[in-house]
């Protein structure tokens, strides 16, 4: 599992528009926020994603991207981001590597045993990619204290 003070693992994913984005390539104009959550269209994944949309005006502000993480496909992505109205990229996981690579992918998820599903998680980097806040939780019901990550992200304002 990566930790606060560390750079953070480069990775290149395809968005919820088909296109590859490569996290290194988004660094340098300041904050970066890694959302990861649990699935499309359920309800705390929804509150998680939106809690970001309805900040954006400030998070822009500072200079931050958002970028949501799942191990849905990007497919999925597109049409709950067009329902949601969300105003940033959804990053399909699909084949789990950031999710391990950063150490917050289930190793069996609920009472099917299901495997390959992302923790619900939250790491803020700064403008050179260092981890500068974690969050984790084991329990997919409990969502990320949204206003700590915006403190978070205005301490790393460039």
């Amino acid at each position: 599992m990566v930790e606060v003070g560390q750079k953070a693992p480069d990775f290149t994913v395809l968005s919820d528009e088909g296109k590859p984005v490569t996290l290194s390539k988004e660094l340098g104009a300041g904050p970066v926020i890694l959302s990861f959550y649990v699935w499309d269209f359920t309800n705390v994944c929804q509150g998680q994603l939106c809690a970001m949309r309805d900040s954006m005006g400030d998070l822009q502000k500072w200079g931050a991207k958002v970028f949501g993480i799942s191990t849905d496909s990007h497919h999925s992505h597109r049409v709950f981001k067009e329902q949601n109205r969300l105003n940033y990229p959804l990053l399909s996981d699909w084949n789990k590597t950031v999710s391990t690579t950063y150490g917050v992918l289930y190793e069996r998820f609920g009472s099917f045993g299901l495997h390959g599903v992302t923790k619900r998680s939250v790491f803020v980097l700064d403008a050179d990619g260092v981890i500068r806040y974690k969050w984790v939780t084991e329990d997919p019901k409990v969502p990320p204290d949204h206003e700590r990550i915006l403190e978070e992200v205005k301490k790393h304002v460039t």
